[in-house]
């Protein structure tokens, strides 16, 4: 009998030390999920508050876009208007007053060749800050799945640890992993 206690005393312990083991791996692997957890989290913010500010810069960009577009318009328009005038005056008046019509009519095309010149210049920006928004955008939401999947995971390996369940805590380990492939993918955006 007292073979079979040692025997029996013998396996509790190693099953002790087996579990005990499981549950540090466990506690091991959640820390270093936590973690990047926490650098998921703060990326996820980074890309979100970039995808607001290009936002506001292409919003800001556009109405500057409009303003110089009002303004050619606007210099567009009396121009035409000096045009009709001259025209309607034509051989009533002096040729000093015609000059002066005509260097006018000169300085509002110059102005309308400008704020188109501007404008083209304006749109590229404006573009280039909508790139960046969708970019920025893109990476946000991939870290968004990343969080998301790595959350599910801590939830996983600690229901793992209170029911002493391996294939559960197996499982949380797979979501981490595709946690881990949603946060490559936010930084460098393979797929």
């Amino acid at each position: 009998m007292s073979n079979r206690k040692a025997v029996d005393n013998g396996n509790q312990q190693q099953a002790q030390s087996n579990t005990q083991t499981w549950v540090t791996w466990v506690a091991l692997t959640t820390a270093a999920v936590a973690v990047l957890t926490a650098f998921t989290t703060l990326f996820m913010g980074k890309y979100s508050s970039r995808t607001m500010l290009y936002q506001a810069q292409e919003s800001d960009q556009w109405a500057f876009y409009q303003a110089k577009s009002i303004k050619s318009h606007t210099y567009e328009l009396e121009k035409q208007q000096l045009e009709l005038t001259l025209a309607s005056l034509k051989g009533r008046i002096s040729k000093d007053l015609d000059a002066k019509y005509r260097k006018v009519i000169n300085e509002y095309a110059g102005n309308i060749a400008r704020y188109d010149s501007e404008k083209k210049e304006i749109k590229e920006k404006a573009e280039g800050h909508a790139r960046d928004r969708q970019t920025s955008q893109l990476k946000s939401g991939q870290f968004s799945y990343g969080l998301i999947f790595m959350q599910i995971a801590l939830m996983l390996s600690s229901i793992a640890v209170i029911t002493k369940k391996k294939p559960l805590w197996y499982f949380g380990i797979a979501v981490a992993a595709l946690g881990c492939v949603f946060f490559i993918n936010g930084m460098y955006l393979l797929f």
